[in-house]
């Protein structure tokens, strides 16, 4: 049993059992022994694989667009240039040199990083040395000097907490973390329960054990952005994996040295995520006055020319090379892998329209 399994147990044990919201925000951001603030969980050596990792590519494209928006919305010279939760930052170091050379003008633009945790962003400051743009860092976007934002997050919401409720003989009643007979940690069914309005309409006939998700945290972090880019300006793109309509399910997960856990089984030795819902982000975006689209990774990817630059890069090299370029396009847009699972969300003023969006 790991320390902090040990102290979610106690606490239990004296108060109570707790939300799935505040279960994940322990194990994920524990100062002591939160899985983001003790270890690095990014690339083969860790846990998981993020797109910027898996090629340049990604980062190119994604920079593309990004200059492509800025355009969109006039070239304002005042624009700041964001990423909000920036890993390892090579997402960051791929868009800042393929905007370099897009524009030269770049280098002159300001770039901000927003990060809360002091080990990941010493992680990016020592991944950025080299790059030919530096840009700042903050730990909270309202701490990003005023201008229009042009802002990207990477998995940035599937790590913040959700909150689970399950059908029972009784109707819809939140699912909590509390202690089996054992004292070890076990889903129980709670006392309150979901805003009707927020069920989807199958949510009325579904079978008993069936789970329902939501996320206010992460409605309430879109709901900073899109009040920033309402009355600042910009634009925003966040990929993460999840579905592009309300949906009925489990997706809580536990992911460890690139293989799936058990939720409960070892807090803080595990990264938990959970599949985002695209149309509530949407929506709040939209609330603002913003227009917000949504289409999958694979076709953000391909309609960039994702295909064409994988041509590029193998244009006159050998056959492993040309292969392994092969693999990396399959890997970022295939069907199978992350181009159906893994979802884009632009963000844009009304009537703006940017490719692969629109015109």
């Amino acid at each position: 049993m790991t320390a902090l399994k040990e102290r979610i147990a106690r606490l239990i044990a004296a108060t109570g059992p707790m939300s799935i919201a505040d279960y994940m925000a322990t194990c994920l951001f524990d100062p002591d022994h939160g899985y983001y603030t003790t270890r690095e969980p990014f690339g083969r050596a860790g846990d998981f694989i993020t797109a910027p990792e898996v090629s340049q590519m990604f980062g190119e494209l994604v920079a593309i667009w990004l200059h492509m928006a800025w355009r969109a919305c006039g070239a304002p010279r005042d624009a700041v240039f964001v990423e909000i939760g920036p890993g390892r930052g090579t997402l960051m170091k791929d868009m800042l040199r393929t905007l370099a050379r897009l524009d030269a003008g770049f280098a002159a633009r300001r770039f901000a990083m927003v990060e809360t945790s002091p080990r990941l962003t010493a992680l990016q400051q020592q991944t950025l040395s080299k790059s030919p743009i530096r840009p700042q860092w903050y730990s909270r976007l309202a701490e990003v000097p005023e201008g229009p934002l042009f802002i990207v997050g990477n998995e940035l919401f599937d790590a913040l907490p959700i909150r689970q409720y399950v059908k029972t003989a009784t109707g819809w009643r939140e699912r909590l973390v509390g202690l089996d007979e054992a004292g070890d940690l076990a889903f129980v069914a709670g006392a309150g329960a979901p805003d009707p309005a927020l069920l989807p309409p199958e949510a009325a006939t579904c079978e008993e054990g069936t789970v329902f998700e939501t996320a206010p945290a992460r409605e309430a972090m879109m709901e900073t952005i899109a009040s920033r880019l309402g009355t600042g300006g910009g634009a925003g793109l966040f990929i993460d994996y999840g579905h592009e309509r309300p949906a009925l399910g489990d997706t809580l997960q536990a992911v460890r040295r690139h293989a799936y856990a058990p939720v409960l089984a070892d807090p803080g030795e595990a990264d938990l995520t959970a599949h985002v819902d695209f149309a509530a982000l949407a929506a709040v975006a939209r609330a603002h006055g913003l227009a917000a689209s949504v289409m999958s990774q694979g076709e953000f990817l391909l309609g960039l020319g994702l295909v064409e630059r994988a041509g590029r890069l193998g244009a006159g090299r050998n056959a492993a090379v040309q292969e392994r370029i092969r693999g990396e396009v399959e890997r970022l847009a295939g069907p199978q892998a992350m181009g159906t699972l893994f979802k884009v969300l632009a963000v844009l003023p009304a009537a703006t329209a940017v490719p692969p969006f629109g015109p």
